[in-house]
């Protein structure tokens, strides 16, 4: 989750003054400017809820309302703040950008997609937004468990029909702002499927314009759970970027499902 929570504050100095480059390189992560964003708290939220078994959406109406002008869609902004509890058919990324919590906290695949479900459905309940819940979870769940890209992609096409047989490079020319899942989802899972590290998906993502921040986040997510390690530089960067509550929850969510903890150690303690 703290990968997702990186690409987000990354992204977030480019969602609305894109940087599309054929060369991502260049790309800087810690620019001045990167703050956190709806997609960190709502990934924090859905953390929060798992770690202390609360349903969605007290959960999310609390973070939410703790933390209200960080840049929430204007539906689920007026669903925050209002007694309404019942979803309202939403196809958008917020489904998508706040689940990676959900990839890493259960031991079958179907435990994550049923999970994934429940907790984009308390707003995003159009297929749309449950599907892109899903896929992201799910590619988290194969990554973390040592498949390879290959097989999470095969996995994703066939479960999900999102096609993922693309290319950054043809993408980026045409790719516009887009906050649909169906219109984020796959084109950030391919960065993850492109990416040659950590860093490298997140710019990436970043290099195709568009939800900069949500497109970094929703790779980041699954970067992470591929390649295990994040630079200290950019954990010091996230960590600097949030107040001490969203940090304490992705500190406690990480010790409790042994994120960023060597496998060899965790079995010598259990």
């Amino acid at each position: 989750m703290l990968g997702a929570i990186i690409g987000d504050i990354a992204g977030s100095v480019y969602e609305w003054r894109n940087c599309k480059t054929d060369d991502p390189e260049t790309i800087g992560l810690t620019k001045g400017g990167c703050e956190f964003t709806d997609d960190s708290v709502m990934t924090v939220a859905v953390a929060d809820a798992l770690l202390r078994k609360r349903n969605y959406v007290e959960t999310f109406k609390e973070w939410g309302r703790r933390y209200p002008n960080v840049g929430y869609g204007g539906t689920f902004f007026k669903w925050i703040k209002a007694e309404q509890v019942e979803p309202y058919g939403s196809w958008g990324n917020g489904s998508a950008m706040r689940v990676s919590p959900v990839g890493w906290a259960f031991g079958s695949i179907d435990e994550t997609l049923a999970e994934a479900k429940r907790s984009a459905e308390v707003t995003h309940n159009h297929p749309e937004g449950i599907k892109g819940a899903q896929a992201v979870a799910a590619a988290i769940f194969f990554a973390r468990n040592g498949y390879s890209k290959s097989d999470i992609k095969g996995f994703i096409a066939s479960c999900f029909q999102y096609d993922l047989n693309r290319t950054t490079a043809s993408i980026r020319p045409e790719y516009k702002f887009d906050v649909s899942c169906q219109g984020s989802v796959p084109e950030a899972i391919i960065c993850f499927l492109e990416s040659t590290s950590y860093e490298n998906s997140l710019k990436l993502a970043i290099s195709l314009g568009g939800d900069s921040d949500t497109i970094a986040c929703i790779a980041g997510g699954i970067a992470e759970a591929y390649y295990k390690k994040i630079p200290e530089e950019l954990v010091r960067f996230a960590s600097s970027s949030m107040p001490f509550e969203m940090n304490r929850v992705v500190a406690d969510f990480r010790e409790r499902f042994h994120i960023g903890v060597d496998e060899k150690e965790v079995k010598n303690n259990v």
